[in-house]
């Protein structure tokens, strides 16, 4: 077994250093008031064997909880005393220098937090340790300056989680859609160059891929680009290269127009190859500001396009996107495996939704790559035609900013719609869970505590608000004065876009199905735990709502995508409610709505139930089903595809791709235990443990990881049941 010290790193678990700090504040006391040896020893095997019973590791500050409660069952309340009094004195001493330790752990790669943190990041890269130098450096001045002293401590005990501190310190967003079309059609500057209307889609490309670089060095989440921003630089080439073609036939006397349409369209075909394989290799090989590849997603939505012509071309761009990604990208060893990004998502609309439909040739590519490659994602055009209806009744069809996060639909000052250029100023989460078991299955308690974590997360968010507002423009020059977001004056605030609704602020809730449990016994598989779960995501709207009318604010509802974050609710929850069957007995909880991944539960019935939760949470919700390897079996996936369209707006199919380096294994890597009970990826071929040596990736929360993942999401992973 093994122990989570306070800096992150991983020690074995050492059952006498308790015995030898209780002996310690023992002898602190009257003699009179001391326990003996054998006592000494019963506190210390207890709380052994609580940790056992964690089936994790347990972190110090748990085990000093667990040990001051030993202590108190003995009626030993001066022995209690000095043993919080010499814990207080010695977190005294930690405070005067929050940073140094934890820095210095993962510095030296055995910071066994971080290295599990972020499952497209490598701990051991000089460029992702200086991003955590600077986060840990960035959440130490949040803790002790910028927040109020009782959210720091909700956040530090799992009553909610206040995302991306390691980056509060700075006046950054969290993630947006990117003006690309304004960027391309308009010149750009990039590190003070001037970037001109590409005229040739390779190019436009290129600037693209750079564009993308600039957007994630200055931003913290996820960004999205559309193809259909660049589908008008397939004609510019078209026209091009015609134009080269004629001149080179002409030299030899032919001028037969057929013939140079023939190699024209050959030619533009092989440009829109290397235009398409440049973002996909430059985004894989990119590294940004914060030690990984951009988190860039990329929509392929065929109703973007203002024309037939355009439409045509945007095709063959989506077309050539989708049969590069089901290639993959090569590894180290020249093998082809799944890349993380960009993710892919792919529009179920009329026109390609069924047999017989103009595009359907794109939806069959588009399921034979998911089925090797779990991308791309799908909306459908149909339900989020009805879903996001703006003030003038209409009805509209656009991208999430990275894996799930969505505006609301937005008219501007003429009248039209806008999407591109609009951001999420942040996240704060509930932890539903904790609700429910303090209710103490008590409904008009649960609604109190409810309203008060409500107030919470609502000053919570409004720190996030008031952090970037007055900043200026120059802060990143890329976002707010040269196109990708807007553009501003050098020195102007970008406070206006603050405000009305042109982005959002996002209320996060995870937990619902634990939380449902823990109040009625109920799934929300169950009549009556569907009930109580929609009556709580409706109730969550409502703050939401009252919120924005208050203060001219967008505030949405966000189906937080726990990634680390699910591992820490779970242990804040064992620590202060211990062992509830159903609810805290593992080692995560539930995002956002999803049904359990335990649950049976088939693939169409799963989608069905989740649709009606995914309609109350606005501001961002994705869906997902678990399946085999369907590679063979492409009609099944086809079929999920065309139910998605029917009945929901947003969903995924998740299968396995991963590679052994030391045998050659091209298959599923399997999830199992150390001696120590930690759980482990291993090669069900050779065997092999050595995490440097295979290639794993799997679907963390609505992108695909490719690193690797704590002990709570590992459990989850592990015990994912199949839906089809």
């Amino acid at each position: 077994m093994k122990l989570i010290k306070r800096n992150g790193a991983e020690v074995v678990f050492d059952r006498e250093k308790i015995a030898a700090a209780v002996k310690k504040a023992n002898l602190a006391v009257e003699e009179k008031n001391r326990i003996s040896e054998a006592a000494i020893d019963t506190i210390a095997f207890s709380v052994e064997r609580t940790c056992l019973d964690f089936a994790r590791s347990a972190g110090v500050e748990e085990v000093q909880d667990l040990v001051e409660r030993e202590i108190m069952k003995l009626g030993a309340f001066d022995l209690a005393k000095a043993y919080i009094t010499y814990r207080y004195k010695r977190e005294l001493v930690r405070k005067s220098n929050t940073t140094d330790d934890k820095i210095m752990s993962l510095i030296e790669c055995n910071n066994e937090e971080v290295k599990q943190e972020n499952a497209n990041k490598n701990p051991t890269v000089n460029s992702v340790q200086r991003d955590y130098m600077a986060g840990e450096v960035s959440k130490d001045i949040t803790r002790r300056i910028l927040l109020p002293e009782d959210i720091v401590k909700a956040h530090e005990e799992g009553i909610i989680h206040f995302h991306d501190a390691d980056y509060f310190a700075q006046h950054m967003h969290n993630c947006d859609l990117v003006n690309l079309e304004d960027m391309l059609e308009n010149g750009t500057v990039i590190s003070g160059t001037m970037i001109e209307k590409p005229h040739s889609f390779s190019t436009a490309c290129n600037i693209a891929t750079q564009i993308i670089a600039q957007v994630a060095s200055n931003q913290y989440g996820g960004q999205s680009i559309s193809l259909t921003h660049l589908a008008p630089f397939v004609q510019v080439s078209r026209d091009k290269i015609r134009n080269s073609v004629t001149r080179e036939l002409a030299e030899v006397g032919v001028t037969d127009s057929e013939a140079i349409s023939k190699i024209t369209e050959g030619r533009l075909r092989e440009e829109v190859r290397k235009g398409v394989q440049c973002i996909q290799y430059q985004v894989v090989t990119l590294l940004t500001t914060n030690g990984q590849a951009p988190f860039i997603t990329v929509f392929m939505y065929l109703g973007e396009a203002k024309n037939e012509a355009e439409r045509a071309d945007l095709a063959m761009i989506i077309e050539e996107t989708l049969i590069q990604r089901y290639q993959g990208v090569k590894n180290e060893a020249g093998v082809y495996i799944t890349p993380a990004f960009p993710k892919l998502i792919y529009v179920l609309e009329e026109d390609n939704v069924r047999p017989g439909t103009k595009y359907y040739y794109l939806t069959e590519l588009a399921a034979k790559c998911t089925a090797k490659r779990m991308v791309p994602d799908y909306i459908s055009e149909k339900i989020m035609l009805e879903s996001k209806v703006d003030k003038n009744g209409e009805g509209h069809c656009y991208t999430c900013m990275g894996c799930r996060s969505f505006l609301t639909p937005y008219v501007d000052e003429e009248g039209k719609p806008k999407y591109y250029g609009r951001f999420n100023q942040g996240v704060v989460t509930v932890n539903l869970v904790d609700i429910g078991l303090s209710a103490e299955g008590n409904m008009d308690k649960f609604w109190e505590i409810f309203d008060e974590r409500m107030e919470l997360c609502h000053r919570a968010l409004q720190c996030r608000h008031e952090r970037l507002s007055g900043t200026l423009s120059d802060a990143a020059p890329i976002l707010w004065q040269y196109g990708a977001l807007t553009r501003i004056a050098k020195g102007e605030t970008i406070d206006k876009y603050l405000h009305g609704g042109y982005s959002t602020l996002s209320l996060g809730y995870a937990g619902l199905w634990e939380c449902v449990y823990a109040l009625n016994g109920k799934k929300l598989t169950e009549p009556e735990g569907e009930e109580l779960g929609l009556t709580i995501m409706k109730k969550l709207n409502e703050y939401t709502a009252k919120w924005k009318a208050a203060e001219n604010i967008d505030y949405s509802l966000y189906g937080t995508p726990l990634e680390s974050t699910t591992y820490k609710f779970a242990k804040c929850l064992q620590n202060r409610f211990g062992i509830v069957k159903g609810v805290t007995d593992r080692n995560y909880i539930t995002n956002s709505y999803h049904v359990h991944v335990t649950e049976p539960i088939d693939a169409f019935s799963k989608l069905k139930l989740e649709a009606k939760f995914q309609k109350l949470s606005p501001g961002g919700a994705i869906s997902y089903v678990e399946v085999p390897d369907m590679q063979n079996n492409i009609e099944a996936v086809l079929g999920v595809m065309e139910f998605i369209y029917d009945h929901i707006m947003y969903a995924e199919l998740n299968t396995k791709s991963d590679f052994c380096q030391v045998c050659g294994y091209d298959g599923e890597i399997e999830i199992g235990e150390d001696e120590d009970g930690k759980l482990v990826w291993e090669c069900p071929v050779c065997h092999n443990r050595d995490q440097s040596k295979m290639n794993v990736a799997r679907r963390t929360c609505g992108y695909i990881g490719t690193q690797y993942w704590n002990q709570g999401r590992t459990q989850e992973i592990k015990e994912r049941v199949l839906h089809l």
